[in-house]
């Protein structure tokens, strides 16, 4: 099974290879369009800014290919929020394969005990997909984030923090988490392998 990383202006790569390699598989990370479109599974992970990573997307056409894939692919924390349809993060056009929006957390909601951004474990809830199994509803799993995906048609995970937002996302073969499955121990391993058998 050929597994291709998306390469792109985004961190948090390595980790991702790290844990799919925890898990005995061996991924290529490139931005080749070639290598991306004949794999069997693709993942597009991310962490920063949104409006630069989708200028970088655009200019380099990645925006194009994506959303024509047509093989199982995985978005990871940026990755999900790309996939959706806007972000207030520089009032930013995303690649809306989910039709859900991209919002920032109410600063007015933010006390001493409730941070943003959102760091730290949480509980994924009533969970609609694949990629998750019925003994993962109201385990933790491990978020970074200051801005989070509305609840919508799409959304396959909830989480609450502050309000609830949508922790898993999917659409035909689009899926996508805002928390980090590489970073969240037996339970993000288990949802790698899930999606690694779709």
């Amino acid at each position: 099974m050929k597994i291709v990383i998306i390469k792109y202006n985004a961190g948090n790569i390595r980790s991702v290879d790290n844990a799919l390699k925890r898990l005995g598989v061996e991924a290529s990370i490139t931005s080749d369009f070639e290598e991306i479109s004949s794999a069997d599974k693709v993942i597009f992970p991310g962490v920063g800014e949104a409006a630069n990573t989708m200028n970088y997307l655009k200019e380099n056409k990645l925006n194009e290919l994506i959303v024509c894939l047509k093989q199982p692919v995985l978005g990871i924390c940026l990755g999900l929020q790309l996939m959706c349809k806007h972000s207030e993060e520089g009032d930013t056009t995303c690649l809306g394969i989910f039709d859900e929006l991209v919002k920032q957390f109410d600063p007015s909601l933010v006390t001493e005990r409730i941070k943003v951004p959102h760091m730290g474990w949480n509980q994924i809830s009533n969970l609609k997909s694949g990629i998750f199994d019925s003994s993962m509803e109201d385990e933790f799993v491990y978020f970074v984030h200051s801005y989070y995906a509305s609840m919508g048609a799409h959304t396959i995970a909830t989480t609450n923090y502050l309000l609830p937002f949508s922790a898993g996302l999917h659409r035909d073969n689009f899926y996508a988490t805002q928390f980090h499955p590489e970073k969240s121990g037996s339970i993000g391993s288990r949802i790698l392998e899930n999606f690694l058998k779709i």
